[in-house]
C-alpha cells in the first residue's frame, strides 16, 4: 500500500536542457508545500493515519502568536487577576495548573511573579519575585484595606484555623462577621447606620477579593477561602493580632478616662 506521503510528492522534475524549461517558481512553492506537509504526516503517529493539522490551528484569534492553549491561558489569566486558583471553586482550571504547571512558572517568572502552588490546601497564587539584586519591576499592588475590613479578615483567618483544627470548612454567617466588627465599634459612637454601611462594605470587599464564597442556597452564610492561609501567614496575622488589641485596649482608656475627666468636673462645679 502507498504512503499518503508518496501520493503527495511531486514527479521529479527531468534536468535542465536547452529543450527543457526551467520549473516555473509556482512548481517549486508546490514541492515546498508538499514536503511541509509530508514532514506533518509523518509526525502523525505510528498508526499511519492521515492528520493535517494547519499551521494556525492554535491561534485564538487573528494574529494570535501564543503558543499556549485555551485552558492554559485561562489559568495563566486567573494567576494573575488574583488572588488565588481555588481548587474547589475552579473545578476545571486546577488540573490544568498542575498538568502545565511548569511552563506557567517560567511564563510568570518572565514578569518578576512567583507562583506557589499548595497541593494539601489545593489553592495556588502569584507573588511577587523577592530580590533586591533583580531590580524587578513591580507588578502586582497590594490591596489597601480599611481598619473594618482587616478587622474582618483577622477574623476570618481564625475562624479558617479553628475550622481546620475540628477537620471542618470554615463557615460564618454575615450576621457573626457584623456582629465581630461591632466590637471596634467606639461606644461613643454616634452614626450607628455609618457604622453598618462600613461593616457591610467590608463584607462585599472580602467576596470581591475570594475571600469567602456565598454557599448555594444560603444567602446569609459564606464559606472562607483556604486560600487566606497561604496569602496570610500566621505570622502575619499574629502581629495585626497584637496590633489590634493595642488598639482596643487605647480605645477603652481613653473612653475611660473620658468618663473619668466628666466625673471630676461634675464634682468641682457641685
Amino acid at each position: 500500500m502507498n504512503s499518503p506521503i508518496d501520493d503527495r510528492t511531486t514527479p521529479e522534475e527531468p534536468p535542465s536542457s536547452p529543450g527543457h524549461a526551467a520549473p516555473s517558481r509556482s512548481r517549486e512553492r508546490a514541492s515546498a508545500d508538499a514536503a511541509a506537509s509530508a514532514a506533518g504526516d509523518a509526525a502523525a503517529g505510528a498508526s499511519g493515519e492521515v492528520v493535517t493539522t494547519p499551521p494556525d490551528e492554535a491561534a485564538l484569534f487573528a494574529g494570535d502568536t501564543g503558543a499556549l492553549p485555551m485552558d492554559t491561558r485561562r489559568v495563566l489569566v486567573h494567576l494573575l487577576l488574583g488572588p488565588a486558583l481555588d481548587a474547589q471553586r475552579q473545578t476545571k482550571l486546577w488540573p490544568v495548573l498542575l498538568r502545565d504547571e511548569r511552563v506557567l512558572r517560567s511564563r510568570l517568572h518572565e514578569l518578576f511573579l512567583e507562583l506557589v502552588v499548595d497541593r494539601e490546601q489545593r489553592v495556588a497564587f502569584t507573588r511577587q519575585v523577592a530580590d533586591e539584586a533583580a531590580d524587578a519591576p513591580v507588578l502586582l499592588r497590594k490591596a489597601a484595606l480599611t481598619f473594618v475590613q482587616s478587622a474582618l479578615v483577622l477574623f476570618l483567618r481564625q475562624q479558617l484555623t479553628q475550622a481546620d483544627a475540628r477537620g471542618e470548612r470554615a463557615v460564618v454567617s454575615h450576621e457573626e462577621m457584623r456582629e465581630h466588627l461591632r466590637v471596634f465599634e467606639q461606644d461613643e459612637n454616634v452614626d450607628r447606620a455609618k457604622f453598618e454601611r462600613q461593616a457591610n462594605n467590608a463584607v462585599e470587599k472580602a467576596a470581591q477579593l475570594n475571600l469567602i464564597r456565598r454557599l448555594r442556597g444560603e444567602e446569609a452564610r459564606y464559606e472562607v477561602s483556604p486560600a487566606l492561609k497561604l496569602l496570610f501567614p500566621a505570622e502575619e496575622i499574629q502581629a495585626l493580632t497584637e496590633t489590634y488589641l493595642r488598639l482596643a485596649q487605647r480605645d477603652a482608656e481613653a473612653v475611660l478616662d473620658a468618663g473619668e475627666s466628666v466625673e471630676n468636673g461634675a464634682e468641682e462645679e457641685a
